[in-house]
Parts: C-alpha cells; sequence; structure tokens
C-alpha cells in the first residue's frame, strides 16, 4: 500500500501534544476537544503506517519512530512558516496578535513608553502585554515572546541578546542623609537592605568583597523595592534600565558603584521564544524596533 501525505495540520497537533506532553495540554493551547487531536494524531500514525507516540495511562513516550519524524517535521514546518513569514514581510505588513511576557519593571519602564509608536508603525499587530516576575513556561503561558533578565539555562528556547543592564546599588538621597555614610562594602552591614521574598539568588550580590547581607525589608519585584527605595527605607540592587530616569533626576543616587563585579550573570536582557515554531514577522517587527530604542 502506498504511503500517503500526511496533513500539516495534523503535524502540528502532534508537535503540540509532544510539547505539552498530553493530549489534554494540547487541546487546552490549541482551544481543540481532546477527541479531536486524539484523531489528528492517530490520523497521522495511520498516514505513516507506524505507531509514533506510546500511550499509557500516566505519560506518553515517543516511539523510536516517534523520534525519527518528529526532527524532520519541527524542520519541514519551520522551513514552510518561515517562507510564508518571509512572503508577509515582502508585503511589510505584519499582523496577528503577538503576546509578550516580561518582568514588571521591564514592562512598566522599557516596554510601555514603546508601545504607542510601534502600534502606529505595525497597525495590524495586536500586542498582549504580561508580566510575570517568575519565569514563565511561554506554552502553558500562550506567550510567543518572553524577556528575561539574566543568563539563561540551557532549554529550547531561542535567545536573542537585546543588551545588558548594569547593577546599581541605590538609595534615596533622604535616607542616605539619615544613616551613616556609605564609603566602603563593609558598610553595608549596618545599613537597611532591601532584598527579594522567594528570590535567594537575587539577594546573593556580586560584590567584590562578599560579606553576610542581612535584609531589612524584602519585596517580590523589582519594581516594589524601586518604590521602597524612592520611599526612603533603605539600599537595593536594583538594575540600571529601570531606575536610569531616578538617577538622572536625583531621585535615586549610587551608592559603591565600584563594588559590582562586572560582567556579572544578572546583566543580560535577552528575549526568547521556541526554535521550534518558525520566527514570525511580528516577533521580529517587535523585536527589531525596540531593540534600538531600549535605555538599559
Amino acid at each position: 500500500m502506498m504511503m500517503g501525505h500526511a496533513k500539516t495540520e495534523d503535524i502540528e497537533i502532534f508537535l503540540t501534544v509532544v510539547d505539552t506532553g498530553s493530549f489534554t495540554g494540547a487541546a487546552n493551547l490549541l482551544n481543540q476537544q481532546v477527541a479531536k487531536v486524539s484523531r489528528a494524531v492517530s490520523r497521522l500514525e495511520d498516514t505513516l503506517q507506524c505507531t509514533l507516540l506510546n500511550r499509557t495511562t500516566r505519560r506518553l513516550e515517543l516511539t523510536e519512530e516517534g523520534h525519527v519524524f518528529i526532527r524532520y517535521a519541527r524542520e519541514s514546518l519551520n522551513t514552510l512558516y518561515t517562507g510564508e513569514e518571509a512572503i508577509k514581510l515582502l508585503k511589510q505588513a505584519p499582523s496577528g496578535h503577538l503576546r509578550i511576557d516580561a518582568a514588571s519593571p521591564f514592562v512598566f519602564h522599557q516596554l510601555t513608553p514603546l508601545v504607542g509608536d510601534f502600534v502606529a508603525q505595525y497597525p495590524h499587530i495586536t500586542l498582549d502585554l504580561t508580566s510575570h516576575d517568575n519565569i514563565i513556561d511561554l506554552l502553558e503561558y500562550k506567550t510567543d515572546l518572553a524577556i528575561r533578565i539574566g543568563d539563561l539555562k540551557d532549554s529550547n528556547l531561542h535567545a536573542r541578546l537585546l543588551g545588558k543592564s548594569k547593577l546599581r546599588l541605590v538609595a534615596s538621597p533622604e535616607y542616605l542623609h539619615q544613616h551613616n555614610e556609605v564609603a566602603h562594602i563593609d558598610d553595608l552591614s549596618t545599613h537597611k537592605l532591601i532584598g527579594f521574598n522567594d528570590a535567594s539568588k537575587l539577594n546573593s550580590w556580586p560584590l567584590r568583597t562578599p560579606i553576610k547581607l542581612n535584609f531589612h525589608m524584602t519585596g517580590s519585584s523589582g519594581e516594589t523595592l524601586r518604590q521602597l527605595c524612592l520611599n526612603h527605607q533603605g539600599i537595593a540592587l536594583l538594575s540600571h534600565f529601570m531606575i536610569g530616569k531616578d538617577l538622572e533626576s536625583g531621585r535615586l543616587v549610587e551608592v559603591l558603584p565600584e563594588a559590582i563585579v562586572r560582567p556579572n550573570n544578572r546583566e543580560a536582557i535577552q528575549a526568547v521564544y521556541y526554535k521550534n515554531s518558525a520566527v514570525s514577522s511580528r516577533i521580529l517587527a517587535f523585536l527589531d524596533f525596540i531593540q534600538p530604542r531600549l535605555t538599559l
């Protein structure tokens, strides 16, 4: 019997099942019924005349044939999507929905000021901005693009470095006027330090001379720490992208500028998206637009 050609939609559904780890997860992501997802995978297996997934009550596992097919399937779909997006780019009219996620300070201080000009230039792109201060799963949150701060762990995400943002120790002039001088790193032990809760790595400051840090107050996001500093509650270590204007206006003052080790693993600002899906014209349009305009 001659093997037929697999439908693109069935391949897309199969890849989504693999990425989410279940038929239910794929159905939720694709806004389809579980039965339709299951039928698509079965139809693909019938077309290829082999079993791609071993189904058990607890998990799905790729068969040997599944491992072979998925590699070529991703590559083929990427080529197809890239061709489609290239056609859109030729028309100079990227369009569609674009969901972007970033930590709240990055959304507030870097993205929202650029949205008006971006929408004016690309009126057919619908933006959806979300902010999570923890790293989210792009598939679970149906997110096209995430902007992450700091070095990335190895993953199946493609990354584009947008730039680097220096870490700075800052406090308000009012706080510094009311407390002891900060002339040496050891002086930090006598001051009120503001840190993150539930983020031990963010509370490990890259100081040239390591000291024990005792935090007087903690917050869940960089924006919360910034507001605490502006309200004279102590000294915090924050990225320049969220405090640049505060430093220019004098609302905040940098202390011990030579105390921070540079480079360090919290400086990089990176845009991430799945390698397994083609880089759409709207993602490219957004990244190319914001990168030269960011004030990191």
